[in-house]
Order: structure tokens, then C-alpha cells, then sequence
């Protein structure tokens, strides 16, 4: 079976959220199961791609004139690079100052329409897409393959002017929305199946209040719309072999992380200690909660805990995180961008990792998180829902500790009664145990991808 993989990311050459992550973590997991994925995403003008072919792609004329640059990223494998005139760019999305490029709709409703352009020239038994900005593929081809749209995050929809609408060679009806052009909901409407990326969150996108809008449009595909719990790259994603720790480790002697959180405090400027070290790495945004993560730092002192936040994105929450870590420097390190390897010396070090999203589709951290060792302690939405039991609650599965709500006094008593668990070395063990021995992996999720491909091209 062959399939065409379109996707604005795909880690670690581009990656801004979990969509990076997932893209690559899936494709790797099906193309160990025989699946032969060519993957396809816009040229942003600095990705190291090992050329091996090149050739033009039939576009209409404000998408072009287009091409597709054929080559192999390292540690990767191949992949397919769509150049249009206005893609390339220093970050896929946004400017300096986090604001959306000007014109990011004809950027990417031409990387669509190049997608469709690639369907047509060689088919593929099946065309997997991935949020609004592949989503106006289907509306450039007469006649799609068997298609799944993957929603990574609902919030983003990539509403643009209704004046696309006429541009839109095809079912450009199903793109109407409320006299604008939305590519998210205009693929929700056409693809064979639309799945998101966990059980919970697809429960949580029917209902108004969490639907982002697009609640009636999912419920009208019925059976057709469904959840598949994201993985993770375990090859990545392994404390046993990380080049970007100080001491690997393992389930068996993951005593050694003392030893990742001294090196760690040291980078940070801390002073050696004993306490647990609460670690967030995330997005800046209201989404993250990371307000709540900031009003919980306040109670450090008083927790007896360190915490250390890596991320970039708002600048109010931004200044804020400098502004915290400047008054409680021998607490809270605030680490502005993205920097990989400290990431993965963060879970290394972490005993506590804290996620207080008011949404989250899936996750992925909390996934790396227990797989390093570190207790998570999340709200009660969406995929961490579906990852992360309650030790309290369940003495016997929990792996975790999840405040009911994302509110300042829900996520305040969860992160004091994992603190508690954690200073309980028989009861921290058993907990971290059960993180680190499940099997986070992308196996699982992508024979469910592999079942359903081969569910629509047999009905095709």
C-alpha cells in the first residue's frame, strides 16, 4: 500500500507543536509495517535535504509556478519538499513578534493545491492529511483517493476571505463557512475518515462549548469521525540511549536521574538540593495553561520545589515567566525558545512534570514525561484524560496526578499531593514504574491507521 502524507511539520527539521511530532512519529511507525508513505511538506527554504530529483507540479496559476524537491533528510529517510513563490520562510507560521505571516493563506492553499497536484500526477492508494493546512487539497482534485484528515488541533481552522471560494476548483461549497473560506471544515465535510488524536477529545468536539465551532460539522460525519491516541518516538524518546543526557538510565536504576537534576541545576545556576524539580516544557499560550503554571511557581517556597519552564510564544506570558524567574531565581528558571536538547535534559532531571492545559487534544509530553521517569500532573482534558490515572484515586493503575478542572486551586492541589507522593520514596517509585514501563509508542496507533486505510480502499 502507498500513501501521500501531507503535513506542515514533521520533526525535528520543523516543529512548533505537537503536529511535529506526530507526523514523524507516525510515518516511521507505518513505514515499519510495510506501508510505503512518501511524505510531503512545503519547502520553508532552510531544510537540509540530500537532493535526488526535481519536477514541476501543475498548479493553477496564483498557486505557481510550483515544483517538488525529492530527497532524503537525514536520520529520517525521504521525503518530498513542495517550492512555491511565497512558502519559504524563517518560521512556518509567525514573525518575530509571534504575528502570522501576511498571506499564510496563499502560502498554504497552495501547498494544497501542489498537494493535489502530486495525487494526480502518480495516485496513492490513500492521501492522509493533516489540519487546515492541507486541508484545501480535496477541493483541487475532481476526484480524490481514498482520504484521512487527521485533526491535531481544532483551535487553528485557517479561516481566510470567502473570495477563495472561487478559486477552489471543486466542491468549493463544502469550504463555505459563515461567507468565509475554512479549509479545516471544508475537509472535515469530504474525507473518507476524519480522525483526532485521542478518544476523549473526539467526545469533547461534538459539544458546543469545546467544539471550537466545528461541533455540528464533526457530529454530520457520525461513524466517520473518530479518536486514535497519539504515541510517541521511542527511538527518540529513550533515557536508556540519549545522547543529550549526562547518564542514560532505565526503569531498573532510574535512581540515576539525581544525578541528570544536578546537572541540570547547575546549567540553571541553582545551588544544589534534595528537592523534587518540577519540569514544563510547552507552548507559551493560554491553551498550555501556563498562567497556571506560573501562579503555582508562587507556592515553590512554601512546596519545597524547584520548577524550570522551557518554551516560547505570548509575549505577556513571556514577560511574565522572566518577570517570575527573576523574583524566585533559586526556585524558577525560565528557559525562553526551543532548544532540544534541553528538553530532553529536562524530563531527564524532572521528578514532576506539570501540564495545566485548559485543551489538549492529545499530548505528547506527558507521554515523554513518564517515559524519562517524571509523575505527571495534569488536568482532567482530552488526551491527558486518557494517559494519565489519578494515584490517589486508582492506588493500583495510577501514573499520575490530574486536577478535575484547569483552575488555580484545582492544578495547586494536584501538584501538592503529587509533592507529597513523591516524598514517599516506596510510593514515587511505584508510580514512576508504571510511567516508564507502558508502551508510549506509535506501534499501537498506527496498525489502527494502517486497519482504517485499508477499511476506505476497500469500500473504494
Amino acid at each position: 500500500m502507498r500513501g501521500l502524507f501531507a503535513t506542515a511539520e514533521l520533526a525535528p527539521f520543523v516543529k512548533v507543536g505537537g503536529l511535529g511530532d506526530a507526523a514523524s512519529g507516525l510515518v516511521k511507525a507505518l513505514r515499519r509495517q510495510d506501508i510505503e508513505v512518501e511524505v510531503v511538506l512545503p519547502d520553508y527554504g532552510w531544510l537540509p535535504l540530500e537532493q535526488t530529483d526535481e519536477q514541476s507540479l501543475d498548479v493553477p496559476d496564483w498557486a505557481g509556478p510550483a515544483r517538488v524537491r525529492r530527497g532524503s533528510l537525514n536520520g529520517f529517510g525521504n521525503v518530498s519538499l513542495v517550492v512555491t513563490p511565497t512558502m519559504a520562510r524563517p518560521h512556518p507560521y509567525n514573525d518575530a513578534e509571534g504575528r502570522g505571516w501576511p498571506g499564510n493563506d496563499t502560502r498554504f492553499f497552495s501547498f494544497s493545491a501542489a498537494v493535489a497536484a502530486l495525487a494526480r500526477a502518480d495516485a496513492p492508494d490513500v492521501l492522509h492529511l493533516n489540519d487546515w493546512h492541507t486541508g484545501a487539497a480535496l477541493g483541487f482534485l475532481s476526484e480524490p483517493p481514498p482520504t484521512v484528515l487527521t485533526i491535531h488541533n481544532l483551535a487553528y481552522q485557517g479561516a481566510a476571505d470567502g473570495a477563495w471560494l472561487d478559486l477552489i476548483a471543486y466542491q468549493a461549497q463544502a469550504y463555505e463557512w459563515y461567507g468565509g473560506a475554512n479549509p479545516l471544515t471544508g475537509s472535515i465535510a469530504l474525507a473518507d475518515r476524519v480522525v483526532t488524536v485521542s478518544p476523549t477529545f473526539a467526545a469533547e468536539a461534538l459539544r458546543p462549548a469545546t467544539g471550537f465551532g466545528a461541533h455540528d460539522a464533526l457530529a454530520a460525519r457520525g461513524d466517520d469521525f473518530s479518536g486514535i491516541l497519539n504515541g510517541i518516538d521511542t527511538e527518540v524518546w529513550n533515557p536508556a540511549a540519549d545522547p543529550y543526557l549526562p547518564v542514560q538510565y532505565d526503569v531498573a536504576n532510574a535512581g540515576r536521574k539525581r544525578e541528570i537534576g544536578r546537572h541540570l541545576s547547575g546549567e540553571l545556576g541553582w545551588e544544589p538540593s534534595t528537592e523534587p524539580i518540577i519540569g514544563v516544557v510547552t507552548r507559551l499560550t493560554d491553551q498550555k495553561g501556563v498562567d497556571l503554571a506560573l501562579e503555582a511557581a508562587e507556592a515553590l517556597p512554601d512546596l519545597g520545589a524547584r520548577m524550570v519552564l522551557l518554551g516560547s510564544g505570548d509575549k505577556d506570558l513571556t514577560d511574565e515567566a522572566t518577570q517570575t524567574a527573576g523574583r524566585l531565581a533559586d526556585r524558577f528558571a525560565f528557559v525562553e525558545g526551543y532548544d532540544e536538547g534541553m528538553s530532553h535534559r529536562i524530563f531527564g532531571a524532572a521528578d514532576l512534570y506539570l501540564m495545566p492545559s485548559r485543551f489538549e487534544p492529545a499530548g505528547l509530553t506527558q507521554m515523554q514525561a513518564m517515559r524519562y521517569g517524571a509523575i505527571p500532573v495534569v488536568t482532567d482534558v482530552g488526551g491527558l484524560h486518557d494517559t494519565v490515572t489519578d494515584a490517589d484515586a486508582d492506588g493500583e493503575l495510577g501514573n499520575g496526578f490530574v486536577a478535575e478542572t484547569p483552575s488555580s486551586d484545582a492544578v495547586a492541589d494536584a501538584l501538592e499531593r503529587a509533592v507529597r507522593a513523591w516524598r514517599w520514596t516506596k510510593r514515587r517509585g511505584e508510580i514512576r514504574r508504571r510511567g516508564m514501563s507502558h508502551d508510549w509508542s506509535w506501534d499501537g496507533p498506527a496498525t489502527r491507521y494502517r486497519e482504517l486505510y485499508k477499511e476506505i480502499t476497500s469500500a473504494r
